[in-house]
């Protein structure tokens, strides 16, 4: 008998919700929506909301509209942009996350506060990130980006340091920056740091991998440009190694091998609910003698 279940902690943070709840509303009124940036880092969900009518632009088509409306996603935005939208005459729709909001609120009163003063302002992030470029337009593009020990080559350790964290980073990743800073500042040079991790991406990391270790076959389902799913699957592999990572249920072109008793399927705070289910058919589709629960 095969055992098919879905991870109930998978699927969209409240964050991607609300997000997508927005452009919903104002698809239904209007019919049609730009959006600045991918709405979530899954294409299917992407494409599911542009046949609603959602168009999703880049910076550069959004700095040559006028008179529109634009739903900024959960990730958030720069200062620039909200003056650019003023300037326009656009209308936002302001979909970031609560939690991201706080954390630029944060980082711009810190900035304000810092930026007469030797301080070094640091963001563990990954650099290009849409919610990391939101957090550096709050310091005027001064802040420094770190994601691993290599990059803390550029910090200055006998100069002040604050550090912040991208709200989707790995609490442990934080934590061993945090460790090695501390190693390498200069005696009586002070440091200050902030754990500004989301807690419901935080406390996902040890629920997914207590999930994927009770089944002898996973099927992990994340977009290509979903860096939490990235990580997300790494640290499943961990866990248990054969976990398959796969963006839709046509990428399952095999049966399960035969000793296969206990299916998992997952997945990031990007990937929807209704994709994790067309994953659970294709698997009863391509076993077809099994037993289901």
């Amino acid at each position: 008998m095969i055992e098919i279940e879905i991870d109930q902690g998978s699927g969209f943070c409240f964050g991607v919700v609300n997000a997508i709840e927005s452009a919903e509303r104002e698809l239904g009124k209007n019919g049609h929506l730009y959006c600045l940036g991918d709405l979530v880092h899954n294409s299917l969900e992407v494409e599911r909301l542009k046949r609603l009518g959602l168009k999703t632009i880049n910076h550069g088509d959004f700095s040559a509209l006028k008179n529109k409306t634009v739903l900024l996603r959960a990730h958030g935005e720069p200062p620039s942009t909200y003056d650019l939208a003023e300037k326009n005459r656009i209308k936002i729709i302001d979909a970031t996350c609560p939690v991201v909001l706080k954390l630029q609120r944060r980082i711009s009163d810190c900035y304000q506060e810092i930026k007469n003063f030797d301080i070094q302002l640091v963001i563990y992030g990954k650099k290009g990130h849409a919610e990391v470029n939101g957090l550096v337009g709050q310091t005027s593009g001064t802040a420094i980006v770190i994601e691993k020990f290599e990059d803390l080559d550029r910090l200055d350790f006998s100069r002040a340091i604050m550090l912040f964290s991208q709200t989707t980073k790995p609490l442990d990743g934080f934590v061993e920056i945090v460790g090695e800073i501390k190693s390498r500042m200069k005696e009586g040079v002070r440091f200050l740091y902030f754990d500004t991790i989301c807690r419901q991406v935080a406390n996902r990391l040890p629920q997914i991998k207590e999930f994927v270790s009770k089944h002898n076959w996973v099927y992990f389902v994340a977009g290509r440009k979903s860096s939490n799913g990235r990580m997300l699957f790494e640290e499943c592999k961990k866990s248990n190694p054969n976990i398959i990572f796969i963006s839709e249920s046509s990428e399952i072109k095999e049966p399960l091998p035969s000793a296969v008793r206990r299916v998992g399927i997952c997945g990031a705070t990007s990937t929807p609910k209704w994709l994790m289910e067309e994953v659970a058919a294709r698997i009863r589709e391509l076993n077809p003698t099994g037993s289901y629960q």
